[in-house]
């Protein structure tokens, strides 16, 4: 059986890192160098972070994108072929909700995913909920769900609701 790919992009800081290294049952293989502009952390990655999963004896391939723009040809090269995608927005951030709406506008314009909105961070306070990103975003509240990227159920979580709406979709059609 082939593989299936999932990719999980988001703006720098999102968690996209965290929650493949918290998903992936191999150790992951990341492509993190030292940032060389301010983005407020010292490193980032440059290519992706790539880790597996086997879900009911089908292995999953994770794919976590670069944030920054100037690595977009990474989003186009990662997103095909893709089983769907997880955009993961820092909820405790809002001036990133902007980025993240371009990130997900850039690779669903040109590659045609289902996905879901993770919102990370929900463990802290002020953070917005998922209910307000689905509307910031305008998307319907059953495809944002909130997490903790470094919960292994959260994470799941993610994976079953990308999984939950590509199978009503099928139905529906």
């Amino acid at each position: 059986m082939i593989p299936m790919k999932l990719v999980v992009s988001g703006p720098v800081g999102a968690g996209k890192t965290t929650f493949v290294q918290t998903l992936s049952e191999t150790p992951v293989v990341s492509t993190e160098a030292e940032a060389t502009e301010d983005i407020g952390k010292a490193t980032t990655t440059v290519a992706f972070d790539f880790g597996t999963l086997v879900l009911d004896g089908t292995e999953l391939h994770l794919y976590g994108t670069p944030g920054q723009d100037r690595f977009d040809f990474m989003w186009d090269v990662l997103c095909e072929g893709a089983l769907g995608l997880v955009l993961l927005v820092a909820g405790d951030r809002p001036s990133d909700f902007l980025h993240a709406r371009h990130i997900l506008e850039y690779i669903t314009s040109r590659n045609p995913v289902p996905f879901v909105v993770g919102v990370t961070r929900q463990d802290l306070p002020n953070v917005w909920t998922p209910q307000d990103i689905a509307s910031y975003f305008d998307l319907p509240v059953g495809q944002v769900v909130g997490l903790q990227a470094t919960s292994s159920d959260s994470a799941r979580q993610v994976l079953i609701r990308l999984l939950e709406s590509q199978l009503s979709s099928k139905e529906s059609a």
